[in-house]
């Protein structure tokens, strides 16, 4: 019997590089016991310290789906999972169809450890809570405390990563720790729930927005314990309010019915915003000065109950160009100036790259205030509603009436919507201008941060050609207008 000690609990590098040893030397499963760091040899096993270093070309290939397979079970738990996998590697040197075979034993395991690991890797995701800490150099930093059932945190993390990119976090488990300093992801040891904070300044705010959006009209408490298990309750600050939701759930479902029959319905809400849009007239709005000083008291809709601030248009005030977008980001929100975000950025490039002078742009939002979901401790933006868009057409009108552009461009279906007072599609309106009633040029194109959303590099770049063709349309439209 020969053992093969591996130094990592699931570095499938270190496993292949074994297994292929092994091969070479024509070691058959049943010969070999797998053995990780702190295992004991037994008895009668021999080390693998004299086995013939694997030369490439020694043993045969393998399917990729194989070798992806791998890479995925080998962080279960199961002291087995070496063993499955090279018993299933033995079998493919001499059956190399042997994964299309739905009804073998093993496939079916090394299927069965895959699905578990996502699984567990799925729960990392939903489940990890970051909490606020006290850097050493005065700074905020964020670390969570898991206990994953299987070592799922090296596939895992990455995901953090780039979630939480601009952020400076560490997830401890038992096993491993991930540390993430907005450059560079790093491991090292295990750790203690104690090394994580028990709770934070914002602890509160989380429990009860989760109180918030629960419907008791829509409880199933087996299936939300199938996707929240109990387990994993004892580290979600949100989970001491499940069980009194559940407790007062009948009630709360009998209150919502009868508060709902007194409410009008969403239609209605937006019309009646519409007609408050119509019927208030700028009696002391004499200028682009005096709207954006009045705008810090609309109460036109109820989203400046959350936001920041009203987000007013910046630029000329007799600007050739007027873009308009959807309403202001998370950045623009704080800062109370528009496309000063990623999206902004990225107009400002194609802007110059296409030759229209950004001095003499106007630049502003169908809405004015950010509308957005807390998740955490981040603000996720939300489309605003007819409603919404219509309230805002009031200011709107205004900065279009002072400022008095030749040329304005729709970024987004939501502007392009409120500039025509009717539901537009991008694909049908782009490339071809539109001639207006008070005599401006409208253009239709994506919003800029569509081609943020982008995840190939390929389709990115494509999009990005298309939205700088569109702008090439705008600059020489304003320069026909320049000319008259």
């Amino acid at each position: 019997m020969l053992s093969v000690r591996l130094q990592s609990i699931n570095d499938v590098a270190e496993w292949r590089g074994k297994a292929r040893q092994l091969l070479a030397a024509g070691v058959p499963p049943e010969q070999v016991v797998w053995r990780t760091e702190g295992d004991e040899n037994g008895l009668f096993e021999a080390g693998d310290s004299m086995l013939p270093e694997a030369k490439p070309g020694t043993v045969g290939t393998v399917p990729r789906q194989f070798i992806e397979a791998a890479e995925i079970a080998i962080n279960h738990s199961d002291p087995q999972r070496f063993a499955l996998l090279y018993r299933q590697l033995w079998r493919l040197q001499k059956d190399p169809g042997l994964l299309a075979d739905a009804a073998d034993a093993g496939n079916g395991k090394l299927s069965e450890f895959c699905k578990s690991v996502r699984r567990d890797s799925h729960k990392m995701k939903a489940f990890v809570r970051f909490r606020s800490i006290a850097g050493p150099d005065g700074g905020e930093r964020f670390a969570a405390w898991f206990e994953p059932e299987h070592y799922t945190l090296e596939m895992t993390a990455p995901f953090f990563a780039r979630r939480f990119a601009g952020m400076v976090w560490a997830v401890v488990t038992p096993y491993r720790s991930a540390f993430w300093d907005t450059e560079t992801l790093m491991f090292g040891p295990g750790g203690h729930k104690s090394d994580v904070p028990a709770e934070d300044a914002v602890e509160e705010d989380w429990k009860t927005y989760f109180s918030s959006i629960f419907n008791p009209a829509r409880l199933k408490v087996s299936m939300m314990k199938s996707e929240m298990p109990v387990k994993y309750w004892r580290n979600l600050p949100e989970a001491e309010r499940i069980a009194p939701l559940i407790r007062n759930a009948r009630q709360m479902e009998q209150e919502m019915i009868a508060r709902a029959a007194t409410e009008p319905p969403a239609r209605h809400l937006r019309q009646q915003a519409r007609a408050l849009a119509e019927d208030e007239t700028p009696e002391e709005i004499k200028s682009l000065a005096d709207a954006r000083a009045a705008i810090d008291g609309c109460r036109r809709c109820p989203l400046y109950e959350h936001a920041t601030q009203a987000v007013f248009g910046e630029g000329p005030a007799h600007a050739e160009v007027m873009f308009v977008g959807e309403q202001p980001g998370d950045q623009e929100d704080l800062a109370g100036k528009p496309f000063i975000g990623p999206a902004g950025q990225v107009l400002d490039d194609v802007v110059e790259k296409v030759g229209i002078d950004r001095r003499r742009v106007y630049v502003t939002n169908a809405v004015k205030h950010f509308k957005f979901e807390p998740r955490g401790k981040r603000r996720i933006h939300q489309r605003p509603d007819a409603g919404e868009v219509a309230a805002c057409r009031f200011w709107l009108n205004l900065e279009i009436g002072f400022v008095k552009p030749k040329v304005i461009v729709a970024l987004g279906a939501t502007a392009a919507t409120s500039l025509l007072g009717k539901t537009a599609t991008i694909s049908k309106l782009r490339g071809a201008p539109i001639e207006m009633e008070d005599g401006t040029t409208l253009f239709v194109t994506n919003h800029p941060s569509y081609l943020l959303r982008i995840p190939d590099a390929e389709g990115r770049a494509r999009e990005r050609a298309k939205f700088e063709a569109d702008l090439v349309l705008v600059r020489d439209a304003a320069a026909a207008n320049k000319k008259r």
